[in-house]
């Protein structure tokens, strides 16, 4: 299993550039589910990165949904419920119709909504 190598003149910090990264390629099917990913030490020598920035990725993608991790298992690409593009369409849907059933215009509805992606 191959994480690509990070940007370092990306914007994004590390964390989020590996968060995107294996979310994506999980929800697109290149990290299928069942996968073994390397342990958080092994993953931050390889990148060159601090072992916090892979664990906070890790956490974030469990947190999410995207990753479990059993124990001394290690940690997996989680084997139901991929998302897909369906998935997310579905979802900003909702959101925009709530949204403007609660009366906010569009800026006040991204406003919140990228308050929330940065909780």
């Amino acid at each position: 299993m191959t994480i690509h190598p990070l940007d370092p003149g990306s914007a994004d910090p590390p964390f989020e550039q590996l968060r995107r990264q294996v979310a994506s390629r999980a929800a697109s099917g290149d990290l299928a589910a069942g996968t073994r990913l390397p342990t958080v030490r092994a993953l931050a020598e390889q990148l060159g990165v601090a072992a916090g920035t892979v664990a906070r990725a890790y956490k974030e993608l469990e947190a999410d949904g995207v990753l479990v991790t059993e124990g001394r298992r290690g940690t997996f690409v989680r084997s139901s419920g991929a998302a897909t593009s369906g998935d997310a369409r579905a979802a900003a849907t909702t959101y925009a119709a709530e949204a403007r059933r609660l009366g906010l215009g569009l800026d006040e509805a991204t406003r919140l909504l990228e308050e929330a992606w940065r909780r």
